[in-house]
């Protein structure tokens, strides 16, 4: 599917028993989308790692003066550059339908749903809630949705390179390999906290919502009886507390982001350490050592879209909460006169006197 192919025909029967299935349903309904956006991602990623080796190459090259190896190490690093710029350009294009389409699908799927409900759908939930899950929550969900393919190419590039620095230089190689995944388990036990801040966050900012959009429905009601100065003072408190949210929320996360910058810092201050010694005691040369250190500096992009994704799954899911709660929606048999709803026993003698 591609952005000029929207609308959907038909946008599925979407699974809305919980948030993450909700969330696995729409991934798997864009598993070519994902596919593609996985090559090209593969290809930017290891096109950039690469970059490292091709550095320690020519400065090798140049340390024993071969214009051979030399020329090698420039036609391995224009053909990087190239993989680079084609596969950065493709990943975005791809990541940007992906997130594009599944969006569209969720509209999609709410829209169907109000159409089905009709007025009963108000009644069931708050109008600022719907507005709330058709605008804002379907691009947190979108923006999961795209973030899974990049977040697989990097964890790969990341398992390739440690494994390809244990083959080029087991010394160096070790430190690497048990660093990386350190690093990107380390913001592990922040996650539940930010996860829970960014559910407040959701939570207050749907009520804020919520309570502007009743206060628009009854504003002329509210004039009437002079009450528009208590509704907006209530919801300068509601956006008061909305901001509150936010704020602890991206307090957890620049914790998580500095983590991020500090870890690999010392990671390549260790490396950089290590391989001075080895290099000293002549058990590597020079470009093997430029090499490693490049190849750690420069993992540290994939690296990030580890936080990336933690990010994103931590806004998305209870996103994805709300959205498979109006999609479960379902409606109901119209009361009776009597004001109340027909027992299954009452329909079936009703139905036996008609065919009588």
């Amino acid at each position: 599917m591609q952005i000029q192919d929207l609308p959907y025909p038909d946008p599925g029967v979407p699974d809305a028993r919980s948030g993450p299935r909700f969330l696995w349903w729409l991934g798997r309904n864009q598993l070519g989308g994902q596919l593609r956006a996985l090559a090209w991602g593969l290809l930017h990623f290891a096109s950039v790692s690469a970059l490292p080796f091709c550095v320690g190459l020519a400065v090798q090259a140049v340390v024993d003066r071969s214009g051979t190896r030399l020329a090698l190490a420039g036609g391995l690093l224009v053909l990087a550059c190239i993989g680079n710029a084609l596969g950065d350009t493709f990943l975005h294009r791809a990541a940007v339908t992906n997130w594009i389409t599944a969006a569209a699908r969720v509209q999609q799927l709410l829209a169907r749903k109000a159409a089905q409900l009709g007025s009963a759908l108000t009644r069931r939930v708050a109008a600022g809630e719907v507005v709330a899950v058709s605008t804002g929550d379907v691009e947190k969900i979108g923006w999961f949705v795209e973030a899974m393919s990049r977040f697989t190419a990097a964890a790969a590039t990341i398992v390739l390179v440690c494994v390809a620095l244990l083959v080029y230089q087991p010394a160096l190689g070790v430190v690497v390999a048990v660093g990386l995944p350190a690093l990107a388990l380390s913001v592990l036990p922040l996650l539940p906290r930010a996860t829970r801040r960014a559910d407040v966050q959701r939570e207050k900012a749907g009520r804020a919502t919520e309570l502007a959009s009743d206060t628009v429905a009854g504003l002329r009601v509210l004039r009437g009886i002079g009450g528009e100065e208590l509704f907006l003072d209530r919801y300068r408190r509601a956006s008061q507390e909305v901001r509150h949210a936010a704020v602890r929320s991206a307090r957890m996360w620049s914790l998580i982001s500095a983590i991020q910058v500090l870890l690999p810092g010392l990671l390549l201050i260790a490396v950089v350490w290590y391989g001075v010694h080895l290099a000293r005691a002549g058990r590597i040369t020079v470009g093997e050592l430029v090499t490693v250190y490049s190849s750690v500096m420069v993992l540290t992009y994939p690296l990030r879209h580890f936080e990336e994704i933690a990010m994103a799954y931590s806004f998305s899911r209870p996103s994805a909460k709300r959205a498979a709660g109006v999609l479960s929606l379902e409606r109901t048999a119209e009361p009776t006169a009597a004001g109340r709803t027909p027992e299954p026993a009452e329909e079936q003698a009703a139905g036996s006197a008609a065919a009588r």
